[in-house]
């Protein structure tokens, strides 16, 4: 019969975080706990008031502009293609011709990727009228 390897190199990281996720488990239990125990159920008007004076909101039409998510998933699509290119350019030498030809592949689909974006007008940005 083999006992627990409490020698392992690792075995105190690991069981520190086996202990430390417990330890987190249990205190979010029991603020939880704590919490439902302590809180208010009643429901008042005012609790459910605006906090600031003012107008009360009223539910309007969601008018952000779409533009702004194709910027930004343009940007994130550029942006990591860019990260592509910075290990073949730390190992240009070792790759030689084939990390070469293989670079221009990557960038040529790039450039076809931004064509094809520029001719739908991702580009263009509409009033919001």
């Amino acid at each position: 019969m083999q006992h627990i390897l409490s020698d392992h190199p690792y075995f105190g990281a690991f069981f520190m975080m086996i202990l430390s996720f417990f330890i987190f488990g249990l205190i979010i239990y029991l603020s939880s706990l704590v919490g439902k125990k302590f809180s208010n159920t009643s429901n008042e008007k005012l609790k459910t008031a605006i906090y600031e004076s003012g107008p009360e909101a009223i539910k309007q039409p969601n008018r952000i502009n779409i533009n702004f998510y194709l910027f930004g998933l343009l940007f994130i699509l550029f942006d990591v293609e860019i990260i592509f290119m910075f290990p073949w350019a730390v190992n240009f030498k070792t790759l030689g011709m084939f990390g070469l030809i293989e670079m221009i592949m990557f960038l040529l689909f790039i450039f076809l990727g931004f064509m094809y974006a520029w001719s739908k007008g991702a580009f263009k940005w509409h009033s919001i009228k």
